[in-house]
Order: C-alpha cells, then sequence, then structure tokens
C-alpha cells in the first residue's frame, strides 16, 4: 500500500488510460444498439439514468448530467420523437414534469444493458470479493461520491 503514497506521472497516466479503453470497450458494445435505432452517447446516458430513475424531473436530471438545458432539450427532443420517452406532468405543481421511458425505451435499455452486462459481468466474475471492493472504493473516489 506505501508505493500507493508514491504513484508517479507514468502511472497515473497508465490508469488513465485503463479508465479510457475500459470506457471505450463498454460502450463500445452498446454502441451497436445505439446505431440501429440512430442514438448516440448522450441518448444513452439519459435513457440509462431514466432506467435506475423512474420520473426524475427535468431539473433533477440536468443535475445528474452536468449539461446545459439546452443540450438537454435536444436529447429529449429526440427520444420524444423516436418514442423512448414520455412526459408527466406532476400533480401538484404542472411546471414541473417526470420523465419516463416508454415500453420501447425499456426495451432499448435491455438491449443496450444485456451487451454491457457481459462484459462487466465477466470482469467481475474472474476477480475476488476483494479487488470488486477496492475497485468500487476507488471508482466512488473518483466521481466524488
Amino acid at each position: 500500500m506505501k508505493d500507493l503514497l508514491y504513484l508517479k506521472d507514468e502511472q497515473l497516466k497508465e490508469f488513465i488510460e485503463k479508465l479510457f479503453i475500459g470506457y471505450r470497450e463498454s460502450f463500445g458494445d452498446a454502441k451497436k444498439t445505439l446505431d440501429k435505432y440512430s442514438l448516440g452517447i448522450a441518448h444513452h446516458k439519459v435513457i440509462h439514468i431514466l432506467s435506475i430513475n423512474h420520473g426524475i424531473t427535468i431539473s433533477h436530471l440536468l443535475k445528474k448530467l452536468k449539461v446545459t438545458k439546452q443540450s438537454l432539450n435536444r436529447i429529449l427532443n429526440d427520444l420524444v420523437k423516436f418514442n423512448i420517452i414520455t412526459f408527466v406532468k406532476d400533480e401538484k405543481d404542472s411546471r414541473m414534469k417526470h420523465v419516463h421511458l416508454t415500453k420501447k425505451g425499456d426495451e432499448i435499455f435491455n438491449e443496450i444493458f444485456s451487451s454491457q452486462k457481459k462484459r462487466i459481468y465477466n470482469a467481475l466474475i474472474k476477480s475476488s470479493s476483494l479487488e470488486v471492493n477496492n475497485f468500487k472504493s476507488v471508482l466512488k473516489k473518483i466521481i466524488n461520491e
């Protein structure tokens, strides 16, 4: 553990490269499905968040994605046009909208998740419990969670 206290730039560069390659490979699996539906990575991010946060408000979605209203609006309009999401007005505050995946949206998410799950599952199954917990811990620190 002591040698981790003295990480050199080259070691950090290598770690960042591994993160980049891991991202590229896991999202490359998703790209085949996204291309099939004429969707991009930004669409995928929204679909993924909606699959976990059913009925999230647009303001909370903006906070999770850390994007501008304008760029989110473009993505949401695409997803509505392709019948992937729907909006439901809040019962108490009609100015607030909740975003939901449609049946088609759920199907697209499940197709993407299925392709990504294989790669992640295979990596985790080949790792010890300690390695998985340590990896999860480091990821949480990287994303400030």
